[in-house]
């Protein structure tokens, strides 16, 4: 299941509806990402995400799919906010339901890696003085790597 949102969400309730009746998962694994009050030593007093309805779906259910495929899952669910947030407020929930607790928490490593770097969501970090586009770091791409074919590095997933 995907949703891309403007409106907060409780990764507790979510969560738990997601698994309910699932009898048949010996796992769920969650992650949630929140915006942070700080980058690089600057104050960030709020983070700003710009979707293109439609797309941005479409394209986050691509990764989805790659996931499921990859990895022996029962479902996955992936909630990603866009619009103004303030510190502390969750941006990103990702789950997965599985049978066995290492599938679902690679599940969940493997949408990260590729939201933080292949999601169609543009960023920028509202500071005191002013206004910043923001990438996805170098510790990000290389996280991303991890899950390309070893044969051939520079293939995208």
């Amino acid at each position: 299941m995907i949703r891309v949102q403007t409106e907060p969400f409780d990764a507790h309730a979510e969560t738990a509806a997601f698994a309910k009746g699932r009898a048949e998962a010996g796992a769920l694994a969650s992650f949630v990402g929140s915006v942070r009050d700080s980058a690089h030593g600057d104050v960030v007093s709020a983070l700003e995400l710009e979707a293109y309805p439609g797309f941005t779906e479409k394209q986050i259910a691509k990764i989805e799919a790659d996931a499921r495929t990859r990895f022996d899952v029962i479902d996955t669910l992936v909630i990603h906010r866009h619009g103004r947030m303030a510190p502390g407020e969750a941006i990103v929930l990702v789950a997965a339901l599985s049978k066995h607790r290492r599938e679902a928490l690679q599940a969940v490593d493997y949408l990260m890696d590729r939201l933080k770097t292949e999601a169609p969501f543009w960023k920028r970090e509202v500071r005191p003085d002013g206004v910043e586009w923001i990438e996805p770091r170098g510790d990000d791409r290389e996280a991303h790597k991890r899950w390309l074919p070893t044969d051939r590095p520079d293939t995208k997933i």
